[in-house]
């Protein structure tokens, strides 16, 4: 499967995250290099997003974290984060966003850049085009258009970049005036 891994950089000290151990070890590790990382955060639980967790945290020593909803498949979780909970990166500072739908724990992080943008990493949560998927059950798609609406929508600018788990990233302004057709058509 296609997946995006996101490493983050502190340009002040150097420290660095990595968003989704998806697959490829070797390749993440190279990309990591030798300044290597602290933290390891799984956006949710479906095994695309974390086949490659165990042997990266093993190389570097990072820790590992994910929403306690959906740490319970992991392979290695030394910390869970809830909604509210913020992850330092260096000088910079994540914040977590629970969006329940995809999977019962998903999350997203929000960097707020304070000379810039801010930057929203999604998961599989929020896509250009629409919600994850939430396999046809109309409750999980509620909770998760609301979650996505409310929380991402109703609170971030229209210039927020985000970044989903697969395939190309996009604005919020760009996908907002299409949140009507989300809701009409269900996913």
């Amino acid at each position: 499967m296609d997946n995006n891994a996101y490493l983050l950089r502190c340009r002040a000290t150097g420290t660095q995250l990595l968003i989704d151990a998806a697959a490829e070890p070797e390749r993440l590790l190279e990309l990591i290099g030798p300044a290597s990382v602290e933290t390891v955060v799984t956006t949710h639980q479906h095994a695309d997003h974390w086949g490659a967790l165990a042997a990266v945290v093993e190389a570097t020593g990072a820790r590992s974290l994910a929403h306690p909803l959906d740490a319970k498949p992991l392979p290695v979780i030394t910390d869970t984060v809830v909604d509210g909970d913020t992850i330092q990166v260096g000088r910079c500072t994540l914040e977590v966003i629970h969006l329940v739908g995809h999977t019962p724990g998903s999350i997203a992080l929000l960097y707020r850049d304070p000379h810039g943008i801010p930057h929203l990493f999604t998961g599989d949560s929020l896509f250009p085009g629409g919600v994850g998927n939430t396999r046809g059950n109309p409750d999980n798609f509620r909770s998760l258009i609301n979650d996505v609406e409310t929380k991402l929508f109703g609170r971030l600018p229209d210039e927020t970049w985000f970044y989903p788990g697969h395939g190309a990233d996009s604005t919020l302004g760009a996908e907002r005036p299409h949140l009507p057709e989300w809701h009409a058509r269900g996913w």
